[in-house]
């Protein structure tokens, strides 16, 4: 559903008249930042399997630092893999990693270990890996990123819609106070039984991250 298709689908349940851009009236514009609120609350809310993505990080020589390119510093890593190695990274604190590189010499060779330091001028997230690479090294993120906000008329959703559609609604009949009868705490307590549902769906990929184990 595009951007422009869910605005209208907004106005049409607050019984306003639908528009042929989201910038066409200040209150279309206004359902438009709504729904870019809802957007990120619902792609926060579970990890969907929709925006699971992978990023490779090409290591160099003598290089520890990089950049996971298109992250913006908003995402969920759910595991690490030195693909040239054909094993997993485990993931250390920044307390380990300093104490890794400053209090000893730090070695070399295929890395095993990772940890966030930072972000870039652009806004990503940058990782350091140890051992210090020392030769070129394949290592893949399997992440959950999520998405920029909505701008364009055709740009449309990765995630479930309907969630988005009701979150929204319910942000704007709590935002002018009434809707004929729908209240703001209805409203949110439908949007809420639609989120349930799309991640009941959706965790039907991923079975495994949603039973608990003993220890």
């Amino acid at each position: 559903m595009t951007y422009i298709d869910i605005v209208n689908n907004i106005l049409r349940r607050l019984r306003e008249r639908t528009v042929s851009a989201v910038s066409e009236s200040a209150y279309s514009s206004l359902i438009g930042i709504l729904v870019n609120d809802a957007k990120q609350e619902i792609e926060q809310s579970w990890n969907w399997s929709a925006l699971r993505t992978t990023l490779t990080v090409t290591t160099s020589t003598g290089v520890f630092n990089y950049e996971l390119n298109g992250t913006q510093n908003n995402f969920t890593v759910l595991d690490v893999v030195n693909d040239t190695g054909n094993w997993f990274l485990s993931y250390k604190t920044a307390h380990e990693f300093n104490n890794l590189f400053l209090n000893q010499d730090p070695a070399r060779g295929q890395p095993r270990y990772y940890s966030f330091n930072g972000v870039s001028n652009d806004g990503d997230t940058l990782v350091d890996l140890y051992p210090i690479p020392d030769n070129t090294y394949a290592i893949r993120f399997n992440v959950v990123t999520r998405t920029n906000d909505l701008s364009d008329n055709a740009d449309t959703l990765l995630i479930p819609a309907q969630p988005v559609i009701m979150l929204a609604y319910a942000k704007a009949v709590e935002e002018r106070g009434e809707d004929g009868g729908a209240s703001a705490a209805m409203a949110f307590s439908t949007a809420q039984r639609s989120l349930s549902d799309a991640i009941a769906l959706d965790a039907v990929k991923h079975p495994e991250e949603v039973v608990w184990y003993t220890v």
